[in-house]
C-alpha cells in the first residue's frame, strides 16, 4: 500500500507539472516573447519572469533572443555621384524592438539577415549615388566625409527597418572599402602626377631659394672685394708715402737714408730677446761695431 501510494503522489506531482508546462512559460532576460492566440499574435513580452498561457492549440509561445546581432553585408560594387565605381562592404548591429511585428515579417534570424541584406544594398547605393568619389578616397582628409555617409545610411535603415520588420538598428559603418582595378590604376596615376606636381613645386622653390642665396652671396662677396681693394688702396697709398719719404730722403743723403733703414731693419729683428749669431760684418748688425772696427 505505501510503494502504491508513494507512486500515487510522484504521479500526480509529474501530472502537475505537465499541466503547469501547458499553462505556464517563463521567459529569460535575454528574450523577448510573443503569445499567439489561435496563430494570431497576442501580447508582445520584453520582461523576465513566469506567465500564464493557455494550452496549445489555443496559445503558442514563440521566443527570440533579445541581444543585439551582427549582421555585415557583402563586398559589393556600387557608383559614386560622379559615376566612380567603388566596392563596399557594410556592417551593422541590430535587435528585436518589436516582437509581434517581427514574427509577422521575419520570424527567425536568418529572415532578419535576409531582410538586413536588401536593406543595406538598397540604400548604401542610395547613399553613395549622393557623394563623389574624393568624399570615400582622398589625399586632402578634409574632403573625406565616412561619418557622413555612414550616419545617412544609418538614419535611412533604421525607420524601415523599425516600421516594416521590428527591427531596432543599433549601428551601422563601412568595414571595408575597394576599388575596381581599372579605377585603382586610374588613382594611381592620379595621385602619381599629383606627387609629381608637388615634387616639381618643391624643386622650383628649392632652386629659387638657392638663386637668392646665391645672389646674396654674390653682393657679400662684392662688397668684402670692395672693401679688400679700398683698404689695399690705402695701405699702398701710406707705402708709396712712405716709400718718397725715405725716397726724398734717400736722394738728400743717400749714406743717412741707408743708416736710418738699418736702425729699423735692427729694431725689427733684436725688440724680442734673440739671439743671433752672424757675421758681425753683415748689415745691419754692421752698426754694432765699435767705430774702430772691433
Amino acid at each position: 500500500m505505501t510503494s502504491n501510494r508513494a507512486a500515487m503522489i510522484a504521479g500526480g506531482v509529474l501530472a502537475a507539472f505537465f499541466v503547469l508546462s501547458l499553462v505556464t512559460f517563463t521567459v529569460r532576460s535575454t528574450e523577448v516573447a510573443c503569445v499567439t492566440t489561435f496563430g494570431r499574435p497576442g501580447r508582445p513580452i520584453k520582461q523576465a519572469g513566469l506567465y500564464l498561457k493557455a494550452p496549445w492549440p489555443i496559445q503558442r509561445v514563440f521566443k527570440f533572443d533579445a541581444r543585439i546581432e551582427n549582421f555585415e553585408g557583402k563586398f559589393e560594387e556600387t557608383t559614386t555621384e560622379d559615376g566612380k565605381n567603388v566596392l563596399v562592404m557594410v556592417y551593422s548591429g541590430w535587435r528585436i524592438a518589436e516582437p509581434i511585428k517581427y514574427l509577422e515579417a521575419v520570424g527567425t534570424v536568418e529572415g532578419a539577415r535576409q531582410m538586413l541584406e536588401g536593406l543595406v544594398r538598397t540604400y548604401k547605393n542610395g547613399v553613395l549615388g549622393k557623394h563623389p568619389f574624393s568624399h570615400l578616397v582622398s589625399l586632402d582628409k578634409s574632403e573625406l566625409h565616412f561619418e557622413q555617409i555612414e550616419g545617412e545610411m544609418l538614419t535611412s535603415i533604421q525607420k524601415e527597418a523599425r516600421d516594416r520588420y521590428g527591427i531596432a538598428v543599433e549601428f551601422l559603418g563601412i568595414k571595408m572599402l575597394g576599388l575596381p582595378e581599372t579605377v585603382t590604376q586610374k588613382v594611381f596615376e592620379r595621385m602619381i602626377k599629383e606627387r609629381e606636381g608637388k615634387a616639381v613645386e618643391l624643386r622650383a622653390k628649392g632652386e629659387a631659394e638657392a638663386a637668392q642665396v646665391k645672389a646674396d652671396a654674390d653682393v657679400k662677396r662684392a662688397e668684402i672685394l670692395a672693401a679688400a681693394q679700398a683698404e689695399a688702396k690705402r695701405i699702398r697709398g701710406e707705402a708709396d708715402a712712405k716709400a718718397a719719404k725715405y725716397y726724398a730722403a734717400f736722394q738728400k743723403d743717400p749714406e743717412f737714408a741707408i743708416f736710418l733703414r738699418k736702425l729699423e731693419a735692427l729694431e725689427n729683428t733684436t725688440k724680442d730677446r734673440t739671439t743671433i749669431v752672424l757675421d758681425p760684418r753683415t748689415p745691419p748688425y754692421d752698426l754694432m761695431q765699435s767705430p774702430g772696427g772691433g
